[in-house]
C-alpha cells in the first residue's frame, strides 16, 4: 500500500499505482561513469517485479516477451531505495500486460519521486517452455 504521508513533490506526481513488489537499495556497483544508477539496473528490477506479479497471476512460470513505453523520468542515485510497483492491466489467453512504476525514496530524506515507468508483456509457459493458458481469477470468498 502506498504511503499517504507524502511531500509536495509526491502530491504533484500522484501516488504509485499498483502493489509494492520489489524494494531494494541502489549501491555504488550499479553506477555509470556519471555516478548515476544504470538504467539497465532499474529495468532489471522492474522486470523482476513484473515477473513476480506475473507468476502470481498466472499461477506458474512466465517469461518476458516485450517491454514498451519505458520512460526514464529522473536519475536514481546511490543510497536511494528503489520501490517497484506492479499492476496487471490486461490478461489474454496466454499473455498479460503489467504496468510497472519505479519510485525512488531519496537517500536520507522522505522525498519519494517517480523515476521510471513502462509496460511489460509476459507469457505463461509450461515446463517445456511452451505457452499455456492463464487460469481465470479465483472467485472471491463471500463476506461473512
Amino acid at each position: 500500500m502506498a504511503d499517504t504521508t507524502g511531500t509536495q513533490a509526491e502530491a504533484d506526481e500522484g501516488a504509485p499505482r499498483g502493489d509494492l513488489t520489489v524494494r531494494t537499495m541502489a549501491m555504488p556497483a550499479d553506477t555509470n561513469a556519471n555516478g548515476d544508477i544504470f538504467g539497465g539496473w532499474v529495468m532489471s528490477q522492474m522486470d523482476q517485479a513484473g515477473g513476480m506479479a506475473g507468476v502470481e497471476r498466472a499461477q506458474g512460470r512466465v517469461v518476458t516477451v516485450s517491454v514498451e513505453g519505458m520512460s526514464f523520468l529522473r536519475p536514481v542515485r546511490v543510497g536511494d531505495v528503489l520501490c517497484v510497483y506492479t499492476r496487471v492491466t490486461k490478461v489474454g489467453r496466454t499473455s498479460m500486460r503489467i504496468g510497472i512504476e519505479a519510485w525512488a525514496r531519496r537517500f536520507r530524506s522522505q522525498l519519494r519521486e517517480k523515476v521510471t515507468d513502462g509496460t511489460f508483456t509476459f507469457v505463461a509457459i509450461d515446463d517445456e517452455g511452451r505457452p499455456r493458458p492463464i487460469p481465470p481469477m479465483p472467485a472471491a470468498a463471500p463476506a461473512p
